[in-house]
């Protein structure tokens, strides 16, 4: 099932940007239209309260009746346009026709009655919906006081008609600046995305074989830091490329010259075994030869996949583990090849129990190279020995011997693979075990140090941080 499509960083920014401006734009759109309305309702009842106060005003009372004084030119002029007819009715007592249409329709019972405060309702009047202002008025003499109801009514065509071409002026402008708007949002996000585009044009154009820099200098802030973000990345990709071509290059040198003895020691006992008789001692010679080579040539694939195992290519699952229990593990297996080199090898004192967070195999890859260099490297009758030391906040672990010992001057090149400076011919390392404890150890976020064995020879420390 195929993953949906993601939007272009250019159509997510048109959207977030544009659905606000959308959103404010109908809000924009209904506040305008209902404020305008309102002030055209409030128009229009007003228009109907004046029609029925001038009414009212030619309703008088005339001793125990009314003097109706509305001339014929008067009604006409209100009946005049029928599209727009004002429909009026005037009762006493409320209810009570006297003056104007019968059909207006009543007050809603709900409605309060009180006199001189105009009301206003919706009802419908020959099939049309007409807006009603209702007006209660006190008319009479003290001793026979009487309420007077003035109704006048007018169609809501008008209103509807107003309220359209509000609708229309309000939302037509705000729709064009939309549009506007949009169009100056569109082209404003092109022109703020182009460095983006030109950082892009810079990545296709580099080859996987040229790993220089970008330059971006005049490119924006945001810009500059990717491009400065993917320049540390191909610093850091062209540091290890050179490093794995240096690693195979320096590899290649080493396995050349076991493989090249093997080779000419292989040569030399086929000539022997060609001659009439074969010499046994120059042949188990060459044969011993051959095994050192053999020998040699493991040794060094072995530290070169421990090294390859201990790069940081992936994340290294960590576990509690005991680091006293595990030196006691690697030196035990490393006593048979001590004793055969005649160096006395052993374990001091150590915690009955102390736990640090830590790779198991990678561990003991690394107390063993430190243990192996040390016999490597002391001659026969040397002391090695392995300490495991709580100090708090660390755990330390250390391999010392009275052999020769490594320079001052050489404590910072030791590291380097493939290293072996003044050891060279004294022992049959090559030159990997101490990149691969540095390696191990900072994968942990442990400390190396060298230092001094007095009188005489070299301390390895290796410090931990305690879970």
């Amino acid at each position: 099932m195929s993953k949906p499509r993601k939007l272009s960083l250019h159509r997510q920014l048109l959207i977030w940007l544009l659905a606000p401006q959308l959103l404010l734009w109908l809000a924009a759109a209904f506040v305008s239209y209902s404020v305008a309305l309102r002030y055209a309702d409030e128009v229009i009842d007003r228009s109907l309260v004046q029609s029925s106060r001038a009414l009212a005003r030619q309703v008088k009372p005339l001793g125990e009746g009314l003097y109706i004084d509305f001339p014929r030119a008067a009604r006409e002029i209100l009946e005049e346009d029928p599209s727009d007819r004002l429909y009026y009715m005037v009762s006493t007592p409320p209810g009570e026709f006297i003056l104007g249409e019968k059909d207006i329709p009543p007050t809603p019972r709900e409605l309060a009655r009180e006199v001189g405060k105009p009301y206003f309702y919706d009802g419908v009047l020959r099939g049309r919906v007409v807006r009603v202002a209702a007006l209660y008025l006190r008319i009479g003499t003290e001793e026979r006081p009487q309420t007077m109801l003035v109704q006048v009514a007018k169609s809501t065509a008008l209103r509807t008609q107003l309220q359209r071409d509000i609708l229309i002026d309000t939302a037509l402008p705000l729709a064009l600046l939309l549009v506007l708007t949009s169009v100056l949002v569109w082209a404003g996000i092109s022109r703020g995305l182009s460095p983006l585009r030109h950082l892009r044009r810079l990545v296709e154009k580099h080859s996987p074989r040229e790993l220089s820099a970008l330059e971006v200098e005049n490119a924006p802030a945001e810009v500059r830091a990717l491009a400065r973000a993917i320049n540390s990345l191909l610093e850091e990709v062209h540091g290890q490329v050179a490093a794995q071509r240096r690693f195979i290059a320096d590899a290649a040198h080493q396995l050349r010259t076991p493989l090249a003895g093997l080779k000419s020691q292989s040569e030399l006992v086929r000539g022997e075994l060609n001659q009439a008789e074969p010499d046994r001692a120059a042949l188990l010679q060459r044969l011993a030869q051959i095994e050192t080579s053999v020998a040699r040539a493991i040794r060094l694939v072995n530290q070169l996949l421990a090294l390859a195992r201990a790069e940081p290519d992936a994340a290294l699952p960590l576990a509690p583990l005991d680091l006293v229990r595990l030196a006691r593990e690697v030196t035990m297996e490393a006593v048979p090849r001590a004793l055969a080199r005649q160096i006395d090898l052993g374990l001091d004192d150590a915690p009955a129990k102390l736990l640090i967070s830590g790779h198991d195999g990678l561990l003991r890859e690394l107390l063993g190279n430190l243990i192996d260099n040390a016999i490597q490297y002391c001659p026969a009758g040397s002391e090695i020995g392995v300490r495991v030391v709580d100090e708090g906040a660390h755990a330390v672990l250390a391999v010392y011997d009275n052999g020769p010992g490594i320079a001052e001057a050489e404590r910072g090149r030791v590291f380097e693979r493939f290293y072996r400076g003044a050891m060279e011919g004294q022992g049959k390392g090559c030159g990997l075990g101490l990149a691969i404890v540095q390696e191990i150890a900072r994968r942990h976020h442990a400390q190396v140090l060298l230092q001094d064995n007095l009188p005489h020879g070299l301390r390895v420390v290796v410090r931990f941080r305690l879970t």
